[in-house]
């Protein structure tokens, strides 16, 4: 029995994984060959309520707790990594349009994202850093009842896809860092917004790529949260959506340990199981005994968050542990099925999948940054 998981949330995650077996998975590698986000699919998993469920019933979500918000994304991500980031970019970007935005700029956009019928992207990295998240120079401008913007966002996930993406810049100083950023709502189809995409290793449906904003004229009342303060608002939102990351790498690991202790159960070499050789049983087993472990601090993370407890530390646990772990189980799997693995398939796209969140949403070090600093204190592990 999960501790976390009380018989309403694994009845929920039952319904989540029903759905994702019958409408996700079948066309998983499909998807990554045409690198087409499919809308319908979209729109069917906003029917079923499982676009961002945590989000208040006066902005068309449900008011679920981020547990179940969690349930469901670990659900769909063991069908299709790609298809699981519509549960992530929705609850992220969700979330911080819920908290920060004017209730009337912001209400018919979370409307549309919750019911699958819009998407939303997040607008921070930028091409001469990303892990110096604080250090923009993307432009944004005040002249009277808009904002002018001017610059460029590199790496961004569903950048040619999104119908809006939450963007941040500098309004401040250049020399006034964090302190001097501000996070405005974009439509993108706005004059002066072009967009590319990159030729990626994995997560080619959702896709990566640049956003170039020309003289981009947006109203005032599209800004998130205070001017120069969007970044250390707007960025608390990020410890929900890096638990949620665990959970969605975590469930491509669980997914392809499954898999396998079924094939080296029945796979015979010399007479016997492959399973009944140490040397293919013990790997596997060391790795699920991680991946459970993972999981659950996982869990744990979204607890907290439901209950208003810090959370920071777990959920950089979450974000550098589980991507690394999910890669490295998932790499074994794919050698325990020998040549049937390295051939394209559910296998070999799983490992591309997950090798990405080594990179994007804060990088290994900087989580371990966050945690020493939760630890031993900010003044005591300094930037």
């Amino acid at each position: 029995m999960n501790p976390y998981l009380d018989e309403d949330l694994v009845a929920l995650g039952e319904q989540a994984r029903r759905f994702a077996a019958d409408r996700v998975a079948p066309g998983y590698l499909e998807r990554d060959r045409t690198r087409v986000l499919d809308r319908g699919l979209m729109k069917q998993m906003g029917a079923m309520g499982f676009i961002a469920p945590e989000l208040p019933e006066q902005f068309g979500g449900l008011g679920m707790s981020c547990l179940a918000a969690g349930v469901i994304h670990e659900e769909i991500a063991r069908a299709d990594l790609s298809i699981s980031y519509i549960n992530l970019l929705g609850s992220l970007n969700g979330q911080i349009l819920a908290h920060h935005g004017r209730p009337e700029v912001v209400r018919p956009w979370l409307s549309r994202l919750i019911a699958g019928e819009a998407l939303l992207a997040l607008a921070l990295t930028e091409p001469r850093g990303g892990s110096d998240a604080g250090n923009l120079r993307l432009q944004i401008e005040r002249a009277g009842e808009e904002y002018i913007l001017n610059g460029e966002k590199t790496s961004i996930s569903a950048a040619d896809q999104a119908d809006a993406a939450v963007v941040f810049g500098r309004t401040g100083a250049p020399d006034s860092g964090a302190h001097g950023v501000t996070a405005v709502l974009v439509p993108m189809d706005l004059p002066g917004v072009t967009r590319s995409r990159f030729d990626c290793h994995g997560q080619r449906a959702i896709g990566r790529g640049s956003i170039f904003f020309e003289n981009v004229r947006v109203p005032a009342s599209h800004r998130l949260g205070e001017e120069n303060k969007g970044f250390v608002q707007v960025m608390q939102g990020f410890d929900f959506s890096r638990a949620l990351i665990g959970l969605q790498v975590l469930a491509v690991a669980r997914v392809a340990l499954e898999e396998t202790w079924v094939y080296v159960a029945e796979r015979q070499s010399f007479g016997k199981p492959l399973s009944a050789f140490q040397g293919v049983s013990h790997p596997l087993a060391d790795l699920d005994t991680q991946v459970e472990a993972a999981r659950l601090l996982c869990l744990q993370a979204l607890w907290l968050k439901d209950r208003g407890a810090p959370h920071s530390a777990e959920a950089a646990m979450c974000k550098w542990w589980a991507p690394k772990l999910a890669y490295e189980a998932v790499h074994q799997c794919l050698l325990m099925h020998g040549h049937g693995g390295y051939d394209r398939g559910p296998m070999e796209q799983r490992l591309r999948d997950v090798l990405g969140f080594q990179i994007g949403d804060g990088t290994a070090q900087i989580m371990k940054t966050i945690i020493a600093r939760a630890r031993a204190g900010r003044n005591a592990v300094p930037a």
